[in-house]
């Protein structure tokens, strides 16, 4: 809901597509800059009590951003500031938030996690988007930000109500000299781990900006209103949902279906930017949205599968900072290409891009000998 609020605030601060790209690379760019960091964090310390932490300090700008939208006070530059700092918590919580799903299932049910976890991600992003439509168009912006921060007492309130005899707890990593070095060391020597994550670096720069993308969709191809944007979100969402119950039935990952769900991906993204209605294009997100949680969990479970435990939240924040870190660098991109040919070209180009990346994936994993359908994880990191 506040990723909805922010960005429509920028798009009415502004009109401008390529300052809600620039909006949405400030709250990635910490990430990129810093997320290999972040998991060594997340490898040092506790991530139950680390997860506490990092909830009440991401809880801290969405107050601000309240307090001066509610008073009329707010201007790009603040909006702009407050998101960055909200990116800089977020460098460490995603690896943290990302390495703690093993410790709550452990490895056997990493697969299912994940995809439970994309199914529980992307029903928030059904309501969160259908709550803030509904508030922007009533009441206006502010209560949007006021809602998040009051929910961020519910993830705490979880953490601190876990049996923490019950997680398999990861030991904590003594802080020593070159450990981000030696996380890039190792992930390059392993190409069940690189591959996947150059895949991620690549569809995750030119495929995955719905968040820039979707408004511009909604206010320059449709002329439409908060209303309309939050349609579009929700169709991906129950899309995404579907997906992840669907992905979730697997135990295992294979590069062959890394390679599919690319492949796929791209496909539906490129069958989207040829929407020539609303109505179409919201029947065409809800495959987009079974597609992007297919991949995207499915790199995340060949991840967790593959990592030694003791580089685990480092090779998490490597993800993220592909994956999310990516944004700084395609959102503007994309923003720009969007103002100038159009939000369709830009969508046309994400799926272009997700295509051939799956196919240079698809040579990569043959070029290493990683077989197609041979299951990702190595014995002496998954229980059997």
């Amino acid at each position: 809901m506040q990723t909805v609020a922010e960005t429509w605030l920028v798009l009415k601060l502004t009109g401008s597509g390529f300052a809600v790209g620039v909006a949405a690379a400030l709250q990635f760019a910490p990430m990129l800059l810093a997320g290999a960091w972040g998991g060594a964090i997340a490898d040092r310390l506790p991530k139950r009590r680390l997860l506490t932490f990092t909830q009440l300090a991401m809880a801290l700008p969405a107050l601000t951003l309240f307090g001066l939208t509610a008073s009329g006070a707010i201007t790009l530059w603040a909006l702009y500031l407050l998101i960055f700092a909200r990116g800089l918590v977020l460098a460490i919580d995603n690896p943290a938030r990302q390495s703690f799903l093993v410790e709550l299932v452990g490895p056997e049910r990493v697969l299912n996690a994940v995809s439970l976890n994309s199914a529980l991600i992307n029903s928030a992003r059904i309501i969160g988007p259908a709550i803030a439509g509904v508030l922007i168009t009533t009441v206006g912006v502010a209560p949007c930000f006021a809602v998040n921060a009051v929910s961020f007492l519910a993830m705490i309130v979880a953490l601190q109500r876990m049996d923490r005899a019950q997680l398999t707890a990861t030991p904590v990593t003594e802080r020593a000299p070159g450990q981000v070095r030696s996380a890039l060391r190792y992930v390059r020597a392993t190409p069940e781990l690189w591959i996947p994550l150059a895949l991620t670096a690549v569809v995750g720069t030119f495929t995955f900006n719905f968040q820039i993308l979707l408004p511009l969709l909604a206010d320059f191809t449709f002329h439409g209103d908060a209303g309309v944007y939050a349609t579009l979100t929700t169709a991906m969402g129950v899309g995404a949902i579907a997906g992840a119950i669907a992905n979730g039935s697997r135990a295992r990952v294979r590069p062959s279906l890394l390679v599919s769900a690319a492949l796929a991906f791209g496909a539906l993204v490129l069958a989207l930017s040829s929407a020539p209605t609303e109505l179409l294009a919201v029947v065409a997100l809800v495959p987009v949205g079974a597609a992007s949680v297919a991949f995207s969990a499915s790199v995340n479970s060949a991840l967790q599968l593959a990592v030694a435990p003791a580089m685990r939240g480092r090779v998490m924040a490597l993800y993220s900072v592909v994956f999310l870190g990516s944004t700084p660098i395609g959102a503007p991109l994309m923003g720009w290409l969007a103002n100038a040919a159009g939000p369709r070209a830009a969508f046309a180009l994400g799926g272009l891009v997700a295509i051939a990346a799956g196919l240079a994936a698809r040579a990569a994993f043959a070029r290493a000998g990683v077989p197609a359908q041979v299951p990702l994880g190595r014995p002496e990191h998954v229980a059997a």
